[in-house]
């Protein structure tokens, strides 16, 4: 299981280190793509399949689907470890989530996300203030 938030910085040539803790779970190759809040997703590749799997069921003539597929796919790209334990991200990726320098990396259970250190602070202090509101409306869903 991913879990935790670890800071690091993005080089000039795209490379970001993967943090120890997360790299046995990721495996030597793993999948990156576009993610939801301004963020990359990165998947285990047994958990990308598992979401592929998800995709081909969503409904070829709803819009939304495809549009939502498209996106996820036309980003997605596999990545592997070098010996320092690191990745090259793709330009596309590093504008879509805004990877100036400073990032964070944070385990979310089936995958990670990688934020800007900006963007990341700014969802965590707004998710800090209402934190308490958001777990009472969980109830809704069995939590």
């Amino acid at each position: 299981m991913l879990l935790g938030e670890y800071k690091h910085s993005v080089d000039a040539k795209g490379r970001l280190i993967i943090p120890s803790k997360f790299r046995d779970d990721l495996g030597e190759r793993f999948i990156v793509t576009r993610g939801l809040d301004g963020c990359l997703f990165g998947y285990p590749l047994k958990e990308w399949e598992v979401l592929v799997e998800k995709l081909k069921q969503l409904p070829l003539a709803k819009k939304e689907s495809r549009t939502f597929t498209r996106f996820l796919y036309s980003a997605a790209t596999e990545c592997s470890l070098d010996k320092q334990g690191r990745i090259n991200i793709p330009n596309t990726l590093i504008g879509h989530a805004e990877l100036i320098k400073g990032c964070y990396i944070i385990g979310v259970s089936d995958r990670i996300e990688i934020w800007s250190e900006e963007r990341w602070t700014a969802f965590a202090d707004d998710a800090d203030k209402t934190f308490e509101d958001i777990a009472e409306e969980m109830i809704d869903f069995g939590f």
